[in-house]
């Protein structure tokens, strides 16, 4: 029976969104970029050779899709070539290779997915669909990178707005220290 991982990066305070800063969001871009942090690539590359499927949500596999299938490179290599799967009901045709689409009543199809692979399916970011596989505790295992706090006007794990006070009290990330509060 396959094992779900959930794999993120969150800060401190919950936020989860727009960690590499390309999606636009005014406090994004508190991890960085990939191809800018070494520490980080050889971490995705681990994570994506020690797992045998990637399942996500349509939002997710969206970004990823419009990303990984023009790179080159050992990640990309391996991201374009693993099976993915998509949990959708609005999606109509993936475009990116080796993805299957998931129709079905999620906790189902995540029963079904278990049940066929037998190694670890991650899940990277999806905060919405991990939000509904935690709701039914399917979730086994939870691997996540935690950054400094960076408080932003972005959505925390838990569905609501990071607490700004809370994060200026644990102190000042590199977000909060270039970009004006």
């Amino acid at each position: 029976m396959g094992r779900i991982v959930v794999s993120d990066n969150v800060t401190v305070d919950g936020v989860m969104q727009d960690p590499a800063g390309d999606e636009g969001f005014e406090r994004g871009g508190w991890v960085g970029l990939i191809a800018e942090r070494p520490e980080l690539g050889r971490f995705a590359l681990l994570e994506a050779t020690t797992s045998d499927a990637m399942l996500m949500g349509r939002r997710t596999y969206e970004w990823f899709a419009g990303r990984w299938p023009s790179r080159t490179g050992e990640l990309a290599d391996r991201l374009n070539s693993m099976p993915k799967y998509v949990v959708s009901s609005s999606l109509e045709v993936p475009a990116w290779a080796n993805t299957t689409l998931l129709r079905g009543e999620p906790v189902e199809e995540v029963k079904r997915l278990r049940a066929e692979i037998d190694g670890d399916i991650v899940i990277p970011a999806s905060v919405s669909f991990i939000g509904t596989l935690q709701s039914t505790a399917w979730s086994t295992s939870c691997g996540c990178a935690s950054s400094r706090c960076s408080w932003a006007r972005a959505r925390a794990c838990s569905g609501r707005p990071a607490p700004r006070d809370r994060c200026a009290s644990l102190g000042a990330a590199r977000s909060m220290a270039t970009r004006p509060p």
